[in-house]
């Protein structure tokens, strides 16, 4: 892994320092007052090469103008009851923090179903999370924990997983690479809990083809990895599919609990209510309410990198095989029932 010299660091200040003024206001709002540590995320994820770390953040601050990124904050996805069927098939939240400050994000990758909206409302939606987390929360962990917090935990829950999330994967690879190219270095580690089998399956062909740098991010925890996870959490910040019981080892101040919905994906949890509440606000400073009208916010959806296309394309290859294979299985079940019957 490359280590980050103050010298790549000072060469690629220095090409950001000749940049269009709108592209540095964009700069300010990605940063949000800690440039360094921006520039060194964008260095991180191109491997310490500058010119390309340079191409790729600047490449990011074109597609935040262009989007208008920079005022997603202030578009609400209305009515609330159409909001709610989002949150409810778009399985993401805020459980706590860790022990160091780290907010920890829970994601239901297998029970997500993504079939209550158009594919643009769930990209609005995760950029808003990813708007609102880099803001507002990091900013809330860095006063709260008195040092500068710059990225998350993420904790993958896999229950439900099946072959027929397949068809998700074109959405799924959108986030991932909006996230890739314009939100880099931002997640710690990634914590994959109640994995069935076939994701054992697909991660088997799918690790090598990561980079070495995310790989190294990628734990696989047993079962729902609560004893893992209380390492570096308390009780009450464990996502709630973590939790197998209701005794816990106790709040301290590094502990968020919820109030409303245990289930910090539900719109009723706490995470959910203040961000809502905040994008509302936000929309109402700048026109009445009467204004805001029921429409998805367009952004325009990156190319994916090779590597995430190549990604893409083997686990989409893994989940045919698997599903192969279970019609052979299930044809042989059948032609068994049938002979016993006989």
């Amino acid at each position: 892994m490359v280590i980050i010299s103050q010298d790549m660091i000072k060469q690629l200040q220095n090409l950001m320092d000749s940049i269009d003024e709108p592209l540095k206001t964009s700069f300010e709002n990605l940063h949000q007052g800690y440039p360094t540590e921006a520039l060194v995320q964008f260095l991180k994820a191109r491997d310490g090469n500058v010119p390309k770390a340079h191409k790729m953040l600047v490449d990011c601050l074109d597609w935040r103008i262009q989007n208008e990124i920079d005022n997603i904050l202030s578009k609400p996805i209305v009515p609330a009851d159409f909001y709610r069927g989002v949150r409810d098939s778009q399985l993401i939240g805020m459980s706590g923090y860790t022990k160091e400050g780290r907010p920890v994000i829970a994601v239901g990758v297998g029970r997500s179903t993504y079939d209550k909206a158009s594919i643009h409302y769930y990209v609005q939606s995760h950029i808003q999370i990813n708007e609102y987390r880099d803001r507002i929360i990091l900013a809330t962990a860095t006063k709260k924990f008195e040092r500068h917090i710059s990225t998350c935990v993420k904790v993958l829950d896999m229950t439900g997983l099946k072959i027929a999330h397949l068809g998700q994967l074109k959405l799924l690879t959108v986030i991932s690479s909006i996230d890739d190219l314009n939100y880099p270095e931002k997640t710690d580690t990634y914590y994959i809990v109640n994995a069935p089998y076939i994701f054992s399956a697909c991660w088997k062909v799918v690790r090598p083809l990561l980079q070495e740098r995310t790989r190294k991010k990628v734990q696989v925890l047993s079962g729902c990895g609560k004893e893992e996870l209380l390492k570096i959490m308390d009780y009450d910040s464990l996502p709630h599919f973590c939790r197998r019981d209701g005794s816990g080892s106790g709040s301290s101040r590094h502990s968020r609990t919820s109030t409303g919905d245990d289930s910090c994906f539900s719109l009723d949890h706490r995470f959910h209510q203040e961000l809502y509440s905040y994008i509302n606000q936000q929309a109402e400073a700048i026109e009445s309410r009467a204004m805001i009208t029921h429409k998805s916010f367009h952004v325009a959806f990156p190319e994916p990198a090779p590597d995430d296309q190549k990604i893409a394309q083997t686990i989409e290859s893994e989940f045919q095989k698997l599903s192969h294979q279970n019609g052979v299985a299930d044809k042989l079940s059948n032609v068994n029932e049938d002979k016993e019957k006989k």
